[in-house]
């Protein structure tokens, strides 16, 4: 196979496959809270993914920002809510499948 047909194939291999990151949103906490009415645990990352074949074909469910909180949440024991929440969504594109996922961060806290 000639050196240009090889480039060729890379360079089709590169334009098939990609990856993107978008911004969701913020919002000062998934419940609400009163000034002093909690104690902060720590900083907590969930996310939630939905994978797919060619792109197209839902392998799994998922992609929710409720169960990315959930994920989240589940990292501190205890914890009833998360303040500072920052929400993402990040695509990744390959040849045969692709994954859209929900990440949430921020700060676990739990009442007083």
């Amino acid at each position: 196979m000639s050196i240009l047909v090889r480039t060729a194939v890379l360079a089709v291999l590169f334009i098939l496959g990609g990856c993107a990151h978008t911004t969701g949103g913020a919002a000062p906490s998934t419940i609400p809270l009163t000034a002093g009415s909690y104690h902060e645990i720590g900083p907590v990352r969930g996310q939630d993914c939905l994978y797919s074949v060619l792109g197209l074909l839902p392998v799994t469910s998922g992609n929710q920002t409720k169960d990315a909180i959930a994920d989240a949440m589940a990292q501190a024991p205890g914890a009833s809510a998360l303040v500072n929440v920052s929400a993402d969504t990040y695509f990744q594109y390959f040849i045969l499948f692709s994954r859209t996922c929900t990440q949430v961060h921020g700060v676990a806290v739990a009442p007083k």
